[in-house]
């Protein structure tokens, strides 16, 4: 970047990672909440700087700034501890230049292995993905809230005592080898990301195009340390192939549009056909794990030119197979499986087994939305109205909300 150019929220999205992995890296695990806070300061100070003096090196300049931050903070903490202490901490000579690179490492091994370091399988799976959303993807406590439909103060109190945790255990940043042992946690924690990226739980926005990428980087980084593993592989290609119709999920005035109404013309064709392909390369002598199982559903969907040409059976049989993988656990694959019940044994049978789902998980996310929809075709009208003021009144994410007060008006003013 020249001395001058803008620098958005993007870079500093896609650079603040690589600066706390290095100052992990420096200063050690146990160190994880100071080197934390040091980047957030650092990170004030870019977007005050910036702007009237933008640097030439930005990764370089956060670095050099946060390691002043680190280095501030530890005097002041030391301050209030004894003096010995203090002198030992500060004596520990930095073992990278000052130049902000390190030696034998990249910042793509940066961002992964902080990721590794998040997922630390002496963290409860809860607390590995608050502090993964938190640390790596820079979501604020309330949003990360958001995604699990949690109260503010018990995810921030999860992100605290996993920081605790990680002082606790102390160490420094896992090896890229080390990938495979915490591959689990990392997956589905950048399906989270995934997950909060494609249907933003609040705000007006319907999707997130920055964590988006961001996820997206992310597992390729993943794919690169582990080219073998068909449950990765799988991942990017349910990333890829959702993150394709992001041109077409919104409307040119921000309005939420759903699967069956896009313009399909709109979608990213190099994004659906490089996803296609990693399924059908990594498919045949494949385990069907729930990654791979999705993409399969995910690509089934890119290859059709509409909703009605849609393999739907395929997706139903697919979905099936996912709720064994899954053991049941996951309501939400269950929900997605009735949608397709729908389209291939009808509207009743759909719902028959949606009302089960409602008693068995009541509150669940979208559910109301699909029983409107369901309702609306079967022209059970005043259910169907009910459902969709239920269904907006759940949701906190803007677009939705305005697409299900839009259904529902056009349900109220249809002729009969």
């Amino acid at each position: 970047m020249s001395p001058g150019a803008a620098v958005g929220e993007d870079l500093l999205r896609e650079l603040a990672p690589q600066v706390l992995a290095r100052l992990v890296r420096t200063h050690g695990a146990g160190q994880f909440d100071v080197c934390e806070d040091a980047v957030q300061d650092t990170l004030l100070a870019a977007y005050r700087q910036w702007p009237a003096d933008p640097p030439s090196d930005p990764l370089a300049w956060l670095v050099t700034t946060a390691r002043r931050r680190y280095v501030d903070r530890v005097r002041a903490d030391s301050r209030r501890r004894d003096r010995e202490a203090r002198e030992a901490l500060l004596a520990h000579p930095l073992s990278t230049p000052p130049d902000g690179a390190d030696p034998g490492t990249s910042p793509a091994d940066d961002s992964l292995l902080l990721l590794q370091l998040c997922c630390h399988p002496a963290l409860a799976r809860p607390a590995q993905v608050a502090l993964t959303l938190r640390a790596v993807a820079g979501l604020t406590t309330a949003q990360i809230a958001n995604v699990h439909q949690l109260p503010e103060a018990t995810v921030a109190q999860r992100i605290t005592r996993a920081k605790r945790r990680l002082a606790e255990l102390g160490g420094d940043l896992p090896r890229p080898r080390d990938a495979a042992e915490r591959l689990s946690p990392v997956l589905d924690v950048l399906y989270a990301m995934l997950t909060e990226a494609h249907h933003t739980t609040s705000g007006t926005p319907a999707r997130d195009a920055d964590l988006a990428a961001e996820a997206i980087h992310l597992a390729r980084l993943l794919r690169q340390a582990l080219p073998e593993d068909p449950e990765v592989a799988g991942l990017l290609a349910l990333m890829l192939l959702t993150a394709s119709r992001g041109p077409a999920r919104q409307a040119d005035d921000g309005a939420l549009v759903p699967l069956d109404e896009q313009d399909r013309t709109r979608w990213d064709r190099a994004l659906v056909q490089e996803g296609v392909a990693l399924v059908e390369a990594t498919v045949p002598g494949a385990a069907p794990g729930p990654y791979l199982l999705q993409a399969c559903v995910a690509a089934l969907h890119a290859e059709a030119p509409d909703t009605a040409s849609t393999d739907w059976s395929e997706i139903l049989a697919l979905y099936g197979v996912l709720e064994v993988v899954t053991a049941h656990r996951n309501p939400t694959i269950t929900l997605n499986r009735i949608v397709a019940e729908a389209q291939v044994r009808g509207d009743g049978a759909a719902l028959a087994s949606l009302d089960d789902l409602g008693r068995q998980h009541p509150g669940l996310p979208r559910l109301d939305a699909v029983r409107a929809h369901l309702l609306e075709r079967l022209g059970r009208t005043a259910e169907a109205a009910d459902a969709y003021r239920q269904a907006a009144r759940a949701t906190r994410n803007l677009a939705e909300q305005q697409y299900l007060q839009r259904r529902l008006r056009a349900l109220l003013t249809a002729p009969t």
